[in-house]
């Protein structure tokens, strides 16, 4: 029978779906467009009155806001302050939670020793060890970077686990019987076939840092973007909380973006989505 043989009565032939190509700059032009609606529907509400400043500044006072804290040097030394918290606990949760994901997810000791008790403390809310942490360690720096350290610790355990338990266990097998060691092996087949997971668990890991940062900040802050806030707060000064609130988003916003350029660095055989869809 023919190809081109006509469809049965009834039947209708089959037209498979075609993905059409988009480009990199009509992605980006239709990503921006949810914000700058919610900047326009801002502004209309701060022009027409219905959002008054002592219930949220308008687009332009936080923009003077912005001016006002870069120049007289408030805003840098807050930024600075606040990345570098974020900066060393996000480096120790992410060291903790790969030697930890390593050791469960490669040898069975590990996974019997280790994996319950830390699947208990993943199930902690680290809010909850707030008042703990001030307890034992004061509410000086090591108390809040340990708080986002803990925050972002399980994330990158609990992905790198389950990737290194997804590496096929067919090339390990073969890797061995050719007399490869066991942190070669780790080195250069495990870790390797663990990326995808390596990376989602990078991007919660640093999505939650900035989280954990807020909390962290609210331990008797001197310096930071929290310190910002809780002076704003005390000022009633709606535009500052606002100029606050943006650059925790944009935190947010940066630590989701390095992810995604790691995932086209390291990964370069993934077709992004946007391209064919």
């Amino acid at each position: 029978m023919s190809d081109t043989a006509a469809a049965p009565p009834g039947l209708i032939r089959p037209r498979p779906r075609t993905g059409r190509a988009r480009s990199r700059g009509y992605a980006l032009t239709v990503r921006t467009l949810g914000p700058l609606a919610l900047l326009a529907l801002w502004w209309a509400a701060s022009a027409t009155g219905l959002l008054t400043p002592d219930v949220l500044a308008s687009p332009g006072e936080v923009l003077n806001a912005v001016g006002e804290l870069w120049g007289n040097g408030q805003l840098p030394d807050a930024l600075t302050t606040s990345l570098t918290r974020s900066g060393l606990g996000l480096l120790i949760g992410l060291a903790a939670g790969l030697v930890l994901g390593i050791t469960t997810g490669f040898t069975r000791l590990g996974d019997e020793l280790l994996d319950s008790s830390l699947q208990t403390l993943r199930t902690i809310p680290f809010l909850s060890l707030v008042p703990l942490f001030m307890v034992w360690f004061g509410i000086n720096e090591t108390a809040k970077i340990l708080l986002i350290a803990v925050a972002t610790t399980f994330p990158m355990y609990v992905s790198t686990s389950s990737g290194v338990r997804n590496t096929d266990p067919k090339l390990v097998e073969a890797m061995r019987s050719f007399g490869m060691g066991r942190l070669a092996l780790v080195r250069e087949v495990v870790l390797p076939g663990a990326l995808p997971s390596l990376l989602a668990g990078l991007r919660l890991s640093m999505t939650l840092s900035v989280i954990a940062l807020i909390a962290a900040e609210e331990i008797n802050a001197t310096a930071g973007i929290g310190y910002l806030m809780s002076q704003a707060q005390s000022y009633a000064r709606t535009d500052i909380l606002a100029v606050c609130i943006l650059v925790y988003g944009l935190l947010g916003l940066t630590a989701d973006i390095v992810v995604r350029l790691l995932e086209r660095v390291l990964m370069p055989w993934r077709t992004p989505r946007e391209s064919t869809r």
